[in-house]
């Protein structure tokens, strides 16, 4: 029957049944059967009223909208148990619902479960690290990956242990909410948060009062898309504020601003860095006490605003690059009420200098006989049983907290002179490391295939290549960052590693036509973050991972021997060549 209609009554019908769709929501959202109940109310009034919305535009809703309209996540637990107890995997819609929970089903690549918790500023205690080891033991693969969000990952999750990771997970104080699909991301903030040398500010009260936030309001879940914010207090160690939705960016406001002198954040909008953009600053400053309440106002626009039909352009950057800055933040305004605080940028004093390699080895702490170590981990992997040493070296050496990094590994911190050599030691007894090679101080993997079936290659294994064959034959005296993702998420970053690769399927013979396709990557030079933020270059295409070490051996070298001084980094060496300059040093090898 649906041949005989023209394309116009199709989208009126279409609407209709939407309209239906929605009338139902408001009147679960509003029991009372009072007049006007058929109007959406409630904390998802403002996403059903956006996609209708929309569709009265002439869109057509992503499949993942009318999943959540047709049932919101949140209210599916029980199906969700229902499922675990006959040990039964989700079927798409509630494969997407399930991440609201933190579970994602990685089939085909693996017939599991990974779990994503969320621990805002990536602060842990020690008895919190070894209860999870025990959770990773019981109901998962035995050990955790650390993320690019300073977060942790359980893998390997039967179908049937679903809910008891979820709860087990709460069990401990911490939670996997939140953590995954339309949702607010795990909140990133300064590493050394409280004891940094340089630090402006203590980003983890903001961080945590932003965290409590999103999991206890509901509207802050079933975005257009996913939402990252972080928070900068200027210490030595990168954040990576630039890469975020939103970036709080601790900054000192001369007494000559518009505003009283003192520590504000600074406010950047619109990163991400997998569509090739970096937040910018908007002339915004903040007194950091209000940056939760002007990130929910962001939020509500962005709900208001995004696009909720092409999930490809359902991110922030998207309604910035339509709105314009201006006009999105008088938006912004409205919401809150009152206006934002602007000075110019002549009125902020530099921010304290970064150090590459603060997130590994022995660092002093502002408080006078402490240090911090920072833990070497293989691409972000910790069994259960190195997770339970460092909770205990944590506990027996330091102050028993742990800090998670967006660099893939973690710091011990309050660590006294007279435990250093312990600490050390025991960390080496862990099958771990607390010095790195200038390259593995940077060297960044995703999941990658072998857990992510969007992944193009096996990114953690050709990350751990690269590292083997380089080290010895390249000495380098300053950090390069590497980093190598496994799809257009970038998960890994490509974009802004000094050398970033993308997986991609390359023919195993590029001369047959019929040849079976292998492992490889798209390369590109020259990204960075921060002040020399930047977005890489691709330098070439369809290398395979077999070669990737060899192409990567070639870069560096040609760095070292043409370099313009000993001073000059990699990023500034490849930004003075051209294309196909670069190009020429890897020829033979790509």
């Amino acid at each position: 029957m649906s041949g005989d209609f023209s394309p116009e009554q199709k989208r009126y019908l279409e609407g209709f049944a939407s309209g239906l769709q929605i009338a139902r929501a408001g009147r679960s959202l509003n029991p009372t059967g009072a007049p006007g109940a058929a109007a959406p109310s409630g904390p998802d009034a403002p996403h059903l009223a956006a996609m209708a919305r929309q569709e009265a535009q002439g869109r057509k809703l992503a499949d993942q909208e009318k999943w959540k309209r047709e049932e919101h996540p949140f209210d599916a637990f029980h199906r969700l148990k229902e499922q675990a107890r006959r040990d039964e995997f989700p079927k798409p819609p509630d494969n997407f619902r399930w991440r609201y929970y933190g579970l994602f089903y990685v089939a085909p690549n693996q017939d599991a479960y990974m779990c994503r918790l969320r621990i805002p500023n990536g602060v842990v205690t020690h008895w919190q690290l070894a209860a999870l080891s025990d959770v990773a033991d019981r109901f998962a693969g035995g050990f955790s990956h650390v993320t690019t969000r300073a977060n942790l990952q359980l893998r390997e999750i039967p179908a049937r242990h679903a809910t008891n990771v979820v709860e087990a997970i709460q069990d401990i104080g911490l939670s996997s909410r939140h953590s995954g699909a339309d949702n607010i991301r795990n909140v990133t903030g300064d590493a050394t948060a409280g004891f940094g040398v340089t630090e402006l500010l203590d980003t983890r009260p903001y961080a945590r009062e932003w965290h409590f936030h999103v999991q206890n309001e509901r509207v802050m879940s079933g975005l257009p898309r996913k939402f990252n914010v972080a928070f900068d207090g200027g210490g030595a160690i990168a954040t990576l504020e630039d890469t975020n939705d939103i970036g709080f960016q601790a900054v000192e406001v001369l007494p000559s601003a518009s505003v009283p002198a003192g520590v504000y954040f600074r406010l950047l909008l619109g990163g991400i860095s997998g569509h090739k953009d970096l937040a910018r600053p908007t002339g915004v400053v903040l007194d950091p006490a209000e940056a939760a309440k002007i990130a929910n106002a962001i939020v509500l626009v962005f709900i208001d605003r995004g696009n909720r039909a092409d999930r490809n352009k359902a991110r922030l950057k998207y309604v910035l690059d339509e709105m314009g800055f201006d006009a999105f933040l008088k938006l912004v305004e409205e919401k809150l009420g009152h206006p934002l605080a602007r000075i110019d940028e002549s009125h902020i004093a530099p921010r304290p200098a970064q150090d590459r390699q603060a997130h590994i080895g022995v660092h002093p702490q502002r408080q006078p006989g402490l240090s911090y170590i920072g833990l070497v981990l293989p691409v972000g992997k910790l069994t259960s049983d190195q997770m339970r040493e460092v909770a205990a070296i944590a506990s027996g050496c330091g102050d028993g907290e742990i800090r998670l990094t967006v660099w893939q590994n973690l710091l011990l911190p309050g660590i006294t002179e007279d435990k250093l050599d312990e600490a050390k030691s025991r960390i080496e007894a862990a099958g771990l490391e607390w010095r790195a090679s200038s390259l593995r101080a940077g060297l960044i993997a995703c999941t990658g295939s072998k857990g992510c079936r969007l992944a193009a290659a096996d990114t953690k294994g050709a990350a751990q290549a690269i590292a083997a064959y380089c080290e010895p034959r390249v000495e380098l005296d300053q950090p390069v960052n590497i980093h190598v993702t496994g799809c257009h998420n970038s998960c890994a970053q490509h974009y802004i590693g000094d050398i970033g690769l993308i997986g991609a399927r390359v023919a195993e013979d590029p001369d047959n036509e019929e040849s079976e396709t292998v492992d490889g990557f798209n390369v590109f030079v020259g990204g960075g973050y921060g002040a020399d933020g930047a977005i890489g270059r691709e330098l070439v295409t369809n290398v395979k991972a077999s070669d990737a070490p060899q192409l990567v051996e070639s870069l560096l070298k040609a760095y070292l021997a043409e370099r313009a001084s000993p001073d000059q980094s990699f990023q500034h060496f490849t930004a003075s060549r051209s294309l196909e300059d670069l190009q020429s040093m890897v020829k033979g090898v790509a």
